[in-house]
């Protein structure tokens, strides 16, 4: 075996010679897509179209509503608070009730239609999507704001969560509204 070896190699360098092909090929892109990995991002692309033609059955929204709002008891459509690693989703669902006897009060309270729902972001057109469209009255609009009580050291974090949920709300076609701390506050 050690016969066919060349005098000039030394016999130490040989395991690395061996290998060498190896590695260099371990480095190098496949010549071919893999079907994995394709696969993965064709579906993925796949169920955001599917998602965005069925979010987009929500009409449009009408800016003089919705910017007549000065608080968050008063706004109807879901509004996601972002926070460091996570978005959590309100909604107000439709009252069922379509009298106004009673609207508000004891026994069909807001609150009771209200629902808080934490989302990773990579999660939220997926759970848009799963809101009821009675839930949008404002029509496809989203009021987005900071979570209020992160430290200073989240801050960075918490924005760059904040501009991922606004770039996915924008890439599902839904229109961004965001909260400003110095102007309309959602408290």
């Amino acid at each position: 075996m050690l016969k066919n070896v060349p005098s000039r190699i030394p016999l130490i360098l040989l395991p690395a010679l061996t290998l060498a092909p190896l590695c260099l090929a371990g480095c190098s892109r496949p010549a071919f897509p893999m079907p994995g990995l394709s696969d993965n991002a064709a579906e993925q692309r796949r169920e955001l179209d599917e998602i965005r033609t069925e979010i987009q059955q929500i009409p449009l929204p009408a800016k003089s509503r919705y910017l007549a709002v000065k608080s968050l008891t008063s706004w109807e459509n879901p509004y996601l608070t972002v926070q460091g690693s996570m978005v959590t989703l309100h909604v107000t669902m439709a009252d069922a009730n379509t009298s106004t006897l009673g609207s508000g009060g004891l026994l069909r309270p807001v609150g009771a239609r209200r629902q808080d729902l934490n989302v990773r972001t990579s999660d939220l057109p997926a759970a848009l999507n799963a809101v009821p469209q009675t839930a949008w009255p404002y029509g496809r609009v989203v009021a987005v704001e900071e979570a209020h009580d992160a430290p200073a050291s989240a801050r960075p974090e918490l924005r760059r969560n904040m501009e991922l949920a606004m770039k996915t709300l924008n890439d599902i076609g839904v229109v961004v509204y965001e909260w400003q701390e110095g102007g309309p506050a959602l408290r």
